[in-house]
């Protein structure tokens, strides 16, 4: 960090930065002062299923877009070239496939907590399984979100690290605690904004400096960092057009599919219409903050190529380029430094407070609340504050294990996303896709899943040899500063081995295995769990069609067989036509409709959630 000692915030940019963290605060006071003052678990947890889309989708973004992004992205740029661009091809399905099959199945069942399902589908063990691996997940990348905008904070200012962690944590925790979902999500907003200002300041001052705009085009195409599609199958590979645009479906996937701080935004709006609507509204969001990382990372690479600067970034990691970058550019313009680093705190907290609600949604509602039916509405609600400022507090405690990692923060986020969410992904598609996978194979396959995933990903720690430092030792981009009388032949041959050329050998055997690029975690690891469930289920007795709950399974294989008669096709998937199921037991009627949609009230949830006969109904039919 030496290289960024002398660097330090002005007093203009504490004040934008006390700007913000007062600014989130004031949202929560006013949420938690106004309306229903969340005196319910239905305001606090879903906002009272009242959000628009437009709210909603800024949300989605503001989760996923967290500061691990904004701080990995560009130094992964600098390293790489704009290979990892291509994981935008991935957002087409990623946010696709949700919007047309997962929203609609959990929005027409009324969850609260998305693990609702899995006990619909399959059991309640299966459900606490699910309910735990997201908590171990959320937990753990939640240390890492805090200590990301922490480690920026003592890097900019030399306040005290763990000073920043605590500040980080217990403002995020008390806007959260204070006022639910609703804060949560326009909080989020108002951070998305932020998020964007910083990145884009730091960009149009960043290219100014190095030249304009074609001097920096001409730098990062000297220097290679231009990269053309990389179809190389080698799974191998960390960043190919297959590890990015197809390993990336299934990380979306499991971000936006069944990840329960997702899906508790989409169950938050007005109508399904909404919901499938703020999907397809994050598409355009994240294709921005993408291009604003990967814009950022090559105007750094252009700043430094050639220059005396870089050898300081040689000895910074990953996760510390971005920082030194941005306080070099933004030294001598008074505020802008405070702008980005609450660009970075707004990332961060966007994240933090979705995950501590969504904790809360998940322990309340698939741990607690089963074993207390009696509860009233307003301890559930206490308690459910009680659980998010405890998450909080839990998270802080983590944060300290962040410092010990030796990959970069996005590195990093990736394998908690593939190795915990892959499994969970995996969980999900075997229930909505496959009508015969029964409680049984459900758990042995979460289970096999997740021990494939902590095989793999402890294997490529243990045989790793790349640590967190950045390959910048590599380049000689340091060599000379060309001059006039320097022939752009010999500008271009300096400058182009700005490219790393140490040859790794090829790993055999196990050592191969796990170097597994980390973009395909999640698909290994759902694979894993789909093909072990369906296995088992079958060992085991295949669930049958009148003990399927209707609405929680999508016709995927009946429209893949639009070829096979009727019959067989309805034999082979396991499918109830509508109003053919036996009814054993009257299912309490929904409350209402709204815009056509059955509402259900708690009474019908309560039965659904606890009786083991199915329940033939329209309104839930995809």
């Amino acid at each position: 960090m030496d290289a960024l000692a002398q660097m330090h915030f002005t007093t203009i940019d504490y004040v934008i930065f006390a700007l913000l963290l007062a600014s989130s605060m004031g949202i929560g006071l006013y949420y938690a002062l106004s309306g229903g003052r969340q005196r319910t678990t239905q305001e606090f947890l879903l906002a009272d299923r009242s959000m628009s889309c437009l709210p909603v989708s800024l949300s989605l973004i503001a989760t996923f877009q967290s500061a691990v992004a904004i701080v990995g992205v560009p130094a992964e740029i600098y390293t790489h070239g704009t290979q990892y661009w291509f994981i935008g091809c991935a957002y087409i399905l990623g946010l696709f496939i949700p919007a047309h099959i997962f929203i609609p199945v959990f929005y027409r069942l009324h969850l609260t907590s998305v693990y609702q399902y899995l006990e619909l589908r399959f059991s309640k063990p299966v459900r606490i399984c699910g309910t735990v691996t997201f908590i171990f997940q959320t937990v753990i990348y939640m240390a890492v979100c805090v200590y990301t905008p922490a480690l920026a904070l003592n890097a900019v200012t030399g306040f005290d690290l763990w000073g920043a962690v605590l500040a980080t944590g217990l403002v995020c925790t008390l806007y959260t605690t204070l006022g639910g979902l609703k804060a949560v999500i326009w909080t989020d907003v108002f951070q998305t904004i932020v998020m964007f200002a910083g990145q884009l300041a730091v960009i149009v001052v960043g290219v100014q400096q190095t030249g304009g705009v074609a001097e920096v085009w001409r730098k990062v195409s000297e220097g290679n960092r231009i990269s053309g599609i990389d179809l190389n199958p080698d799974p191998t590979v960390e960043y190919t057009f297959w590890t990015l645009g197809v390993g990336g479906v299934f990380l979306m996937l499991s971000l936006y599919g069944v990840n329960q701080a997702q899906v508790q935004r989409y169950l938050s709006a007005k109508t399904e219409r909404d919901a499938i609507m703020s999907c397809y509204m994050v598409f355009p969001s994240l294709q921005l903050a993408l291009a604003l990382s990967c814009v950022m990372g090559l105007v750094m690479f252009a700043r430094y190529c050639g220059e005396d600067h870089f050898h300081n970034l040689g000895v910074l990691s990953k996760n510390e380029m971005v920082l030194y970058f941005v306080m070099d550019m933004l030294q001598g313009l008074p505020g802008l430094s405070g702008l980005f680093i609450s660009c970075l705190f707004s990332a961060a907290l966007s994240t933090i407070s979705s995950a501590f609600n969504s904790l809360a949604t998940v322990t309340m509602e698939d741990l607690i609340k089963p074993h207390c039916p009696s509860m009233t509405d307003a301890r559930a609600t206490l308690l459910s504050k009680g659980l998010a400022c405890s998450y909080g507090l839990l998270c802080l405690a983590m944060a300290y294990l962040t410092h010990l990692m030796t990959d970069s923060v996005l590195q990093t986020a990736f394998k908690i996303f593939g190795m915990v969410g892959g499994p969970l992904l995996g969980v999900f598609s075997l229930g909505l896709f496959f009508p015969w996978a029964n409680s049984t194979g459900a758990l042995v396959g979460l289970g096999s899943g997740l021990a494939m995933a902590f095989w793999v990903g402890i294997g490529s720690i243990v045989t790793s040899t790349s640590g967190g430092l950045a390959a910048v030792s590599q380049f000689n981009c340091t060599a000379v500063q060309l001059s006039g009388n320097i022939t752009t032949a010999m500008g271009t041959a300096l400058i182009s081995t700005a490219m790393p050329t140490a040859t790794h050998s090829r790993p055999m055997g196990l050592q191969r295995f796990y170097s597994l690029s980390f973009m395909w975690y999640s698909a290994l690891n759902s694979f894993t769990v789909v093909i072990t469930g369906l296995v088992v289920s079958f060992l085991t007795g295949p669930m049958k069609a009148e003990e399927v709950t209707p609405g929680t399974l999508y016709p995927l294989l009946g429209n893949m067989l639009f070829f096979v008669p009727d019959k067989l096709k309805q034999k082979l998937c396991c499918v109830t036509p509508l109003g053919h199921g036996p009814t054993i037991q009257e299912c309490p009627p929904a409350q209402h409709e709204r815009n056509g949609q059955a509402v259900y009230t708690e009474e019908r949830q309560s039965f659904l959630l606890t009786s083991h006969t199915p329940v033939v109904e329209h309104e839930t039919a995809l």
